[in-house]
Order: C-alpha cells, then sequence, then structure tokens
C-alpha cells in the first residue's frame, strides 16, 4: 500500500475516537475516586490517634509533679 491509497482520517472519527476514550477514563477515576477517599480519610483518622498517644506520652515523661501542702 501506497501513501496514496491509505484512507484518510477525518475529523469526525477523531473526534468519537477521543470522546471514547475521555469517557473510558472518566469512568475508571469515578470508581476509585470513592476507595481514594475512604483511604484518606482512615489515614488522616490514623495519624491523628497515634499523634495523640505520643504527645500523651511525652507528657508523662516531662510532667512535673507539684505538691502543696497545707500547714
Amino acid at each position: 500500500m501506497t501513501v496514496a491509497e491509505t484512507p484518510r482520517i477525518t475529523r469526525d472519527e477523531l473526534e468519537q475516537r477521543f470522546r471514547a476514550l475521555q469517557d473510558d477514563l472518566r469512568g475508571k477515576a469515578s470508581d476509585r475516586k470513592d476507595r481514594i477517599v475512604a483511604i484518606a480519610a482512615g489515614a488522616a483518622v490514623a495519624v491523628a490517634v497515634v499523634s495523640y498517644l505520643l504527645g500523651r506520652r511525652s507528657g508523662r515523661r516531662r510532667g512535673s509533679r507539684v505538691e502543696i501542702r497545707r500547714f
């Protein structure tokens, strides 16, 4: 086949294929979006709990106890 014999690609064919590609990518992204949001929320909660626990521990180690006596 020579260059002159190959069929030409029209603008409509290109648009149709690009739209099909975009629709496919949008479908995959929306399916994964819920999962990603759930994982991010779980990670945020885990970080908050770990930082709270580490803060309590360091506060106990460095905390001083003051005893007040009344005479």
